[in-house]
């Protein structure tokens, strides 16, 4: 689990079980403080329609259920009960309660330097890799969830000075909803206070965060936590420390990872310009030029594309095929050099995935047909099982050769080389056409197969179509077509060169799966994605349009999917919210999954937590099976109770 979004500071039991009904599914879970336990945390989990409340220890050492595994850290521990390999938590029934999908909470800013769920040697190997001294960034506390951490790189390495290079601070957010470094000035914002510092750099020593006493820090507040921090220097000293080192984060190394439900404030920022003036850039152009000074780090061999034999059988002379991903044609004449080569290469969504094994997609990414090479593209087709090919080109643009025309005519028949086409079935949609072909072998005894062939009209000769939802629900059809044949092989994507087009298309279909099958609150990382398709393919995603119509089409398809949830919940939203047989209770508006600050006064003990003794009793009054005080109307002092349905004891698995 690469995020910890599941993590919300701010809510009470009643909220999170209004979060989880309205929001989750079954096996949807979030955690939070403890409203009964201070310094303790609570896992509520969704179980069909009712949620479950498990306390979590802190001790101040570890973090543990009152008993069984213990962890050095909240992330630990929740990573533990999750995953495909994950321990299974069950109650003294034997029914299982499973963790799996995490329900985020919306970050505390929109600012592209917040990194989120970012331990500190990650948050230091980014900072020395791609910073320089005085970048910075903020991420989450691993050891105080909800607290947060200022990470700056101060100088550059030296094997001469042995202090470290980055210097971590960290950020309290207060239950007020302000948020300060340790005492001092509060900020009712994270980009408040690191404007704020920006300003007024902060100070380190020897590479340990020690007393800051610069204008707006009280003289003796300390901060952060790093071991063997200098002691605070004598008050009365005048002029600069010696050794200090002005730690001043006025360069924000930026993130690209953001949660789905993020896309349409990253958007926003992302089209904000980074500079002031006539020739300020956007964001969209820093991070695809960013993407493109990385890429010389992607270069692998492509030895077999520029052999002499196959030189003809390029397009384009310089777009190559990568040896380690390039597909090789089987059953070919060995003696006529170049005859496995075709310039296609395999993409993996998951290039760790054992084909068969895991949920990710592979596709086929290659140029468009020369007169020359049709017939071994028939052959790659009929050798890897092919049933849906998609080509985002007309034959002819502009004047311009694109793509030769490797099919037959409607109800026509044409041999390719061993490989045998017919053209059964043409339709027309709203900006592409759909053709029913049927493809196979003489010499192999095997019924022909069913190959769709996907065409699309509407990407315009130069830039990319004025708005996405025309290509996503292209390729909803053609993932539809893809899934309707079981064990289809890699569908196959080309264009002309096969890396613009191609790669936009794939990209935006990679990630677009990943939101269907995880959800809205997983992580989405669009110039890595494009990274790991580019280790595969030189040059996917070509230009700086293409890379901003990936985030838009991302951002549409978000917006249909809230859209449909809603829809979905509308009919269930006038039931009373109680999970519990008593007295229906006005709970008011559904929350905000946010870091802001609760709009009403939290439940002052805790709701249906539920977690009894591990062999101990937990400190009162975190008692299970009991009655709670979980709502006071105060105009009218009545007190509303609520008898827990849930008191049953929650073990590990193995702990009975």
């Amino acid at each position: 689990m690469t995020s910890r979004r599941w993590f919300h500071p701010n809510i009470g039991g009643v909220q999170a079980e209004k979060l989880l009904l309205s929001r989750g599914r079954h096996g949807s879970f979030l955690a939070r403080p403890s409203t009964s336990c201070p310094g303790g945390f609570t896992l509520s989990v969704r179980r069909q329609d009712e949620v479950t409340h498990i306390k979590i220890q802190n001790t101040g050492d570890y973090y543990d259920l009152y008993g069984g595994e213990k962890f050095a850290t909240l992330a630990e521990l929740v990573q533990h009960y999750t995953g495909q390999r994950g321990a299974l938590l069950r109650e003294r029934s034997g029914a299982p309660v499973e963790l799996r999908h995490p329900l985020g909470c919306q970050d505390p800013t929109s600012e592209r330097w917040y990194h989120g769920h970012l331990s500190g040697k990650e948050a230091e190997k980014l900072l020395l890799e791609k910073g320089r001294p005085g970048s910075f960034l903020v991420r989450e506390s691993q050891s105080k969830p909800g607290d947060f951490v200022l990470s700056v790189l101060t100088k550059q390495p030296d094997k001469e000075d042995h202090r470290p290079p980055v210097t971590h601070v960290m950020i309290r957010f207060q239950p007020d909803g302000k948020y300060d470094v340790g005492g001092g000035e509060r900020f009712d914002s994270l980009s408040d206070l690191v404007e704020r510092y920006k300003k007024n750099p902060m100070v380190e020593k020897s590479g340990a965060v020690v007393p800051l006493k610069q204008v707006g820090m009280p003289p003796d507040v300390t901060l952060g936590a790093r071991v063997g921090c200098s002691p605070p220097r004598e008050k009365g000293a005048e002029g600069p420390c010696p050794g200090w080192t002005p730690v001043s984060p006025c360069q924000p190394l930026k993130a690209t990872r953001i949660t789905a439900t993020s896309m349409e404030s990253r958007v926003r920022e992302l089209n904000r310009p980074t500079d002031v003036g006539e020739k300020a850039k956007q964001g969209f152009w820093e991070e695809f030029e960013m993407l493109q000074q990385q890429e010389c780090r992607l270069l692998y061999p492509r030895k077999e594309g520029q052999r002499l034999e196959n030189k003809p059988k390029n397009r384009y002379k310089n777009i190559l095929p990568f040896d380690t991903t390039r597909v090789v044609l089987r059953g070919v004449d060995d003696s006529v050099p170049g005859a496995d080569y075709i310039n296609a290469n395999y993409i993996r969504s998951d290039p760790e995935d054992k084909p068969g094994h895991g949920l990710g997609k592979v596709y086929i990414a290659t140029q468009g047909c020369l007169p020359t090479t049709v017939s071994a593209f028939w052959m790659m087709v009929h050798q890897e099982n092919t049933r849906v090919i998609v080509m985002t080109t007309r034959e002819v643009e502009r004047g311009r050769n694109k793509c030769f025309r490797y099919w037959p005519e409607l109800h026509g028949s044409r041999e390719y080389g061993c490989v045998h086409v017919c053209s059964v079935a043409e339709s027309q949609a709203q900006g592409y056409c759909v053709r029913e072909l049927q493809v196979w072998r003489p010499d192999q005894e095997e019924p022909p197969r069913t190959v769709k062939h996907y065409q699309y009209f509407s990407w315009p000769d130069h830039g990319v179509p004025a708005e996405p939802a025309g290509v996503l629900g292209f390729l909803e059809e053609v993932n539809q077509a893809q899934r309707s044949t079981p064990g289809a092989g890699p569908m196959v994507v080309h264009c002309s060169a096969g890396i613009g087009r191609t790669g936009t298309i794939i990209v935006i279909d990679i990630l677009v799966d990943l939101i269907r099958r995880q959800g809205l609150d997983c992580d989405i990382d669009v110039p890595k994605t494009i990274q790991l398709v580019r280790r595969q393919r030189s040059g996917m995603v070509q230009t700086e349009a293409q890379y901003k119509f990936v985030y838009l089409a991302l951002q549409r398809y978000i917006q249909g999917e809230q859209l449909r949830l809603r829809e979905q919940r509308e009919p269930s939203e006038e039931r009373d919210y109680q999970n519990v047989g008593a007295v229906p209770v006005d709970l008011g508006p559904e929350p905000t999954p946010s870091r802001a600050p609760a709009a009403t006064t939290e439940t002052p003990v805790g709701v249906y937590e539920n977690l009894l003794s591990l062999g101990r009793t937990p400190p009162q009054p975190c008692r299970s099976g009991m009655v709670w005080d979980v709502a006071r109307a105060s105009a009218q002092s009545l007190a509303v109770t609520l008898q827990s349905r849930v008191g049953t004891c929650l073990l590990n698995e193995g702990m009975l």
